[in-house]
């Protein structure tokens, strides 16, 4: 991997609900891309969500970015308040990114 770069990968699951605060909390952190899945399922503190279930109006939202050792500083001192408030969870971990050209 001599032309990749090592990053630092984002995986958080919150509320939808949420979503508009996370991705103002990212503009913040200079955050320039990232990817959202909607309605997707599992279990957790706030028991079990089923994309599936008609019934049940909440709806999680996975966001997945990476960034640069800097810029994920930066996104640690934004987030770290916030999750407590979102609820969810926010999973990081070391990446190679391949960029372009």
């Amino acid at each position: 991997m001599d032309d990749s770069i090592v990053m630092k990968r984002f995986e958080i699951v919150i509320g939808a609900e949420y979503v508009d605060q996370l991705t103002e909390l990212l503009e913040r952190a200079e955050v320039s891309g990232y990817t959202f899945f909607k309605n997707v399922g599992g279990i957790g503190s706030r028991g079990i969500r089923n994309p599936d279930d008609v019934l049940i109006t909440d709806e999680n939202i996975v966001i997945i970015l990476a960034c640069k050792e800097d810029r994920a500083q930066k996104v640690l001192n934004e987030l770290g308040v916030a999750m407590k408030g979102f609820g969810g969870m926010c999973l990081i971990s070391n990446c190679h990114a391949q960029m372009p050209g």
